[in-house]
């Protein structure tokens, strides 16, 4: 059977296109990206935007007719943090049933958690990960801290993401010294807030996963172009994490959108992002993060297949 999973988060909405062979081994048919920017606003006010709904379903009507050509029998659309804090979200509800023919999930960030360590640990090489390891998604609009060896034991779902970091504080090219400190202090605040649930200091390593993570990746390692063969299971040091968080809070817009592996939709919002990559480290003591291409999208196709439903 061919399985379909759809993740739209407040920066990106996503799919994957995947067989399930009788072991349970993932095998991937196609993995796609659109940056829509749902979650545009929200943090300030409380509701979707048309024009962030309108960028949303033209994706999903892209999305539709590739489950159609790889003739797809069973899927599943989960959305995020931006539509956990939408009022209006029942329009973004109809809008999917009416393109996709499925009603998207709207999860918690417990069951987002779950649903990301899953799909890390099981994507990543054997060996490479040592367990309990603490899993960080870093998103548009939260943040999931997940702890587990086999499963997942201890989760919190916080709110700092890429996009609610930098339309809350920073604003200016590149941003102030002022702007900065104060998303330091949401970025510092909530990451203590996830360990007051989740012992960071029982992980023995760190898997980090989503575009930030590969992003700076990426920057750390000077790629000349974006090559998720090359990210999947590198290593980083949290020193070259703080260098590169560093060099992407002074640089300008232009700077970024220069760099080669930078994707456009990334580009305002990396450097919110890579602080909370670099708080993460921190706080949990580890001195590298391991990056993984697999994420949610893998979790939401295990549970889809025979050997867990």
């Amino acid at each position: 059977m061919t399985y379909a999973a759809i993740d739209c988060g407040t920066n990106a909405v996503r799919l994957l296109v995947a067989d399930l062979d009788a072991d349970g081994v993932l095998h991937e048919r196609v993995r796609l990206m659109e940056i829509v920017r749902l979650g545009e606003g929200i943090d300030r006010t409380g509701e979707f935007s048309r024009a962030a709904l309108d960028r949303t379903f033209a994706a999903l009507n892209g999305y539709a007719g590739v489950m159609a050509e790889f003739g797809v029998t069973r899927a599943r659309f989960v959305a995020t943090s931006a539509s956990r804090d939408a009022r209006n979200r029942e329009v973004f509800v109809a809008g999917v049933r009416e393109r996709m023919g499925i009603d998207p999930e709207v999860i918690s960030g417990t069951e987002e958690a779950s649903l990301s360590f899953t799909g890390a640990v099981r994507g990543l090489p054997a060996g490479l990960v040592r367990s309990p390891v603490l899993v960080v998604d870093i998103g548009g609009g939260s943040t999931e801290f997940v702890l587990g060896t086999d499963r997942p034991e201890h989760s919190r779902s916080v709110d700092i993401g890429c996009v609610r970091m930098t339309e809350r504080h920073l604003h200016d090219d590149p941003p102030t010294a002022r702007q900065i400190e104060a998303t330091w202090g949401d970025i510092e605040a909530a990451v203590s807030l996830a360990g007051q649930d989740v012992p960071f200091g029982d992980a023995r390593c760190l898997v980090g996963l989503a575009g930030t993570v590969t992003t700076v990746a990426a920057m750390a390692l000077d790629l000349p172009a974006y090559d998720a063969d090359v990210l999947h299971g590198c290593v980083i040091g949290t020193d070259e994490v703080a260098e590169v968080t560093e060099r992407l809070l002074r640089m300008t817009r232009a700077e970024r959108a220069a760099l080669p592996f930078m994707h456009p939709g990334r580009v305002d919002v990396i450097g919110g992002g890579a602080m909370v990559l670099l708080a993460a480290l921190r706080a949990s003591g580890q001195g590298a993060v391991i990056v993984s291409e697999t994420d949610i999208l893998d979790g939401i196709v295990y549970t889809l297949g025979p050997e867990i439903s």
